[in-house]
Order: structure tokens, then C-alpha cells, then sequence
């Protein structure tokens, strides 16, 4: 089957290019990242088809990419009206250094830029066309968010403290091998392997702090609303302190299948203790 698809999905690249090397590249898991010509992730993904599709969200849609051998990567597309370079330019160089278990492999990236006339107006104008896309590892298991609802869809105790476990290792790559603050942790942003294994992922807001510091202070706020640190929220500052107070939201979702503790919701103090218990 995945040979079927692999030719099918070769259709759309173009008789003149010969992406063998590429491939090589992609399913050599310690290479560094590949830059890759958009031309290519068209193909893989049958030009970005409807079919390929694998969620989407603010800010791009991810979609299924298979090379020729049948292997699949997750290939994600930012919207157009979306794409800050800062934000793509952090994720890519960020993660190119980062191998740890516990966070999402990138692979490959393209960043390519074309001219294109336009008609506004009545008068023609030269409009750039950016193609923005991110290249990870494949993981069929869905996100952290997908398996949380009333105690966690019965997911075995011995599970949820692997997943935990498993968030806490990869954070403490990020912030003490890798000086990273994530500021999105959250379980749509945890992917699940085959084997529940969890994987860090989307750092398109992270910080990269200097050797000397602990703290920063920001006038810009991107996040998600009830993962956000009240000091982040209120002053603007960051530290990896942000990072564990979202981890702390995460733990109790896993818990209690519910994110209803005191400061977002109406419920008394003491029946979410008593339901955390």
C-alpha cells in the first residue's frame, strides 16, 4: 500500500528533478536537517492535497508526506498572512542542535521566496509569494490533547506517569542543555509515539536565553490562555519557571481529565483538591 501511494505521490513531481539524494538524507535519523526546494514537499504531499491532511491550526496545516520507500514525514505548511520570520527562523535553529527522545525531530525545513504580479486597483504590482514549511519526524499517535477527556480515556496510571515523566525530560533538555524556554507548552504541543512516548513540539514562540541569563522581560505576550505563568501574563517576564507552571496545568489535566482548578473556573478550592486527589 505505502508503495501504491509513494508512485501515486510521485506523479506531482516534476520529470526533471531527482530527489533520490534527498530522501537518503531524510531517513538518516542523526543527519542535520535538510533544506528542502518546496518543488519536493509538493510532491511528497501530493500537492498539499485535502487527502494528506492531518490537523491544522492558527497558524498552518500539517500534512502527510510520503517518500518512495513508503516512509512518512509530517511536513507543516504556514499559512501565508500568518508567517513571521522570526517565529520560523526560531523553530528551524532552535531545533536543528536539539536530539533528545523527548522532543520532536526536525528533519527538514524550506524557506523559498518568489515575485508574482498582481492586479490592485487597476494597476498591476509585484506581490511576494513565501513558502514557510517545517519538515518533522512522523508520529500517527496524535497529540497529548487527543487522549485527555474524563480521566484521561482511561489511560493506565502507569501510562500517564510515563507521559509525564517523559514532558519533564524533554523540558529539562530544553532549559538546562539547550538554555530554550518553550512559553506553548500544552498538550495540543505534546505528540504521542506508537508507544505513548511524548514528544515536545511547536517552538514558534520559544526564547533562547544567554549564558548569564534567567529572566527577560517582554513587552509581547503570544501564548494560550490557562497554560500561561501569571508573572508572563501580568509583567511580561520569562524564565523556565513559565515552562513548569504550564507543565503543572498539564499534570493536572492528566490527573483529574479537566483543566478546573481555582483561578479559571467557579469550582471551591477544596473539590479541586478533593478531585485531584
Amino acid at each position: 500500500m505505502g508503495i501504491e501511494t509513494s508512485k501515486h505521490a510521485n506523479a506531482f513531481l516534476p520529470n526533471t528533478m531527482d530527489f533520490g539524494e534527498l530522501e537518503n538524507m531524510l531517513q538518516e535519523p542523526s543527519a542535520t536537517p535538510v533544506c528542502l526546494p518546496v518543488e519536493f514537499l509538493k510532491g511528497i504531499t501530493r500537492d498539499f492535497s485535502v487527502e494528506q491532511e492531518l490537523g491544522r491550526g492558527g497558524f498552518g496545516v500539517v500534512y502527510k508526506g510520503i517518500l518512495q520507500n513508503g516512509k512518512m514525514i509530517a511536513v507543516k505548511k504556514l499559512f501565508d498572512i500568518q508567517v513571521e520570520d522570526d517565529q520560523f527562523q526560531n523553530e528551524v535553529t532552535y531545533l536543528i542542535g536539539v536530539k533528545h527522545q523527548n522532543v520532536v525531530q526536525l528533519v527538514g525545513y524550506c524557506a523559498e521566496s518568489r515575485w508574482e504580479a498582481a492586479q490592485v486597483g487597476g494597476r498591476y504590482v509585484m506581490a511576494e509569494i513565501r513558502s514557510r514549511l517545517l519538515c518533522f519526524e512522523y508520529l500517527n499517535n496524535n497529540s497529548l490533547a487527543k487522549h485527555i477527556s474524563a480521566e484521561s480515556c482511561g489511560l493506565e496510571w502507569h501510562i500517564r506517569c510515563n507521559i509525564i515523566k517523559g514532558v519533564c525530560s524533554g523540558l529539562h533538555c530544553l532549559h538546562a542543555e539547550c538554555r530554550i524556554v518553550h512559553l506553548d507548552l500544552k498538550p495540543q504541543n505534546i505528540l504521542l509515539d506508537d508507544n505513548m512516548v511524548p514528544k515536545l513540539a511547536d517552538f514558534g514562540m520559544s526564547r533562547l536565553f544567554g549564558q548569564q541569563e534567567s529572566r527577560v522581560i517582554t513587552e509581547s505576550r503570544g501564548g494560550t490562555l490557562g497554560y500561561m505563568a501569571p508573572e508572563y501574563i501580568t509583567n511580561g517576564v520569562i524564565s523556565t519557571k513559565s515552562d513548569i507552571f504550564s507543565l503543572g496545568i498539564i499534570i493536572i489535566e492528566l490527573m483529574t481529565g479537566s483543566r478546573e482548578y481555582p483561578h479559571s473556573s467557579e469550582a471551591p478550592s477544596e473539590h479541586f483538591i478533593e478531585n485531584v486527589k
